[in-house]
């Protein structure tokens, strides 16, 4: 990686941690492409009954690594090896999000990285690698997406043709319910948390609903190609990444009851102007 280019979000006063945290997607990028569709891809059951693979525990293991060398007084909260040291600065990380679709071989699974400084998500990357494709985000910088696998603003330049320039994002203007479209992840999340009737609800009222998941969903939100997102039953390393994505490209992002940022076990990503409605189209009585 070329650190000296200028990355397109150099505006940020986080441009040097949104550097280093492209380059750790690099490096997960690197150990997950290299065990997805193995035949001898190793996977247990961890005791919330959730999959686990070799390669989750790979990157994870490489990107704490790699952080403790040039970070070592940050913090990290990572989904298979917990929460150590500062929560002032702290990297949260989701190794594979979407394992179930890594270990049956579906290309929808992402890295998700972010930095938090108390406890608010200013940086965020989401490398889906297996779809060629990247988003990052850092706080006052814009959000934005490349084409590539494996691939980085920092290591582009207009003289290499083949890798295709980074492009600055933004979610729709769209501003009526009825011609919006909905991505909901899951019915069992929402069956399970008391919701199902409200989602029905509010499918009837949009354009077009559809499930497209995990992280996906929220970055066809950011390019402006849905408007809404909802989900339940997550964790803070399911959304944090998310967070600065969405909000730079000027969307808005809480959770399904109105509470801002990645904390509350649940969300609700919008474009912006439907976002107080769909609250309260959510927070009506069943």
């Amino acid at each position: 990686m070329t650190t000296e280019a200028a990355l397109p979000s150099d505006a940020s006063p986080y441009a040097d941690d949104l550097r280093l945290a492209l380059e750790l997607a690099d490096l997960a990028d690197s150990v997950s492409l290299a065990r997805f569709r193995a035949i001898d891809l190793e996977v247990r059951t961890k005791p919330d009954r959730t999959p686990v693979t070799e390669a989750d525990l790979a990157v994870e293991r490489a990107i704490r690594d790699r952080l403790a060398e040039v970070r070592p007084d940050d913090g990290v909260l990572g989904e298979e090896f917990g929460t150590e040291g500062s929560t002032a600065r702290q990297w949260i990380i989701d190794p594979i999000d979407g394992t179930a679709n890594f270990l049956r071989g579906v290309p929808v699974w992402a890295t998700l990285i972010a930095l938090a400084i108390d406890g608010r998500p200013v940086v965020g990357v989401v490398a889906m690698p297996a779809l060629g494709r990247r988003w990052w985000a850092a706080a006052g910088g814009g959000a934005w997406t490349v084409d590539a696998p494996g691939t980085t603003a920092p290591s582009m330049s207009s003289a290499d043709a083949s890798r295709p320039e980074p492009r600055r994002i933004a979610v729709s203007g769209v501003a009526s319910l009825a011609d919006a479209s909905l991505s909901f992840q899951s019915i069992a999340q929402w069956r399970d948390a008391g919701y199902l009737d409200r989602l029905l609800a509010l499918s009837q009222r949009v354009w077009r609903d559809r499930a497209y998941g995990d992280a996906w969903s929220y970055m066809l939100l950011a390019e402006g190609l849905l408007e809404i997102v909802g989900e339940f039953d997550v964790k803070v390393y399911d959304l944090a990444a998310l967070v600065p994505v969405v909000e730079e490209a000027g969307g808005r992002f809480t959770s399904i009851t109105g509470e801002a940022g990645p904390w509350h076990g649940s969300s609700l990503a919008t474009n912006g102007p439907l976002h107080d409605t769909v609250l309260e189209a959510l927070a009506e009585s069943e």
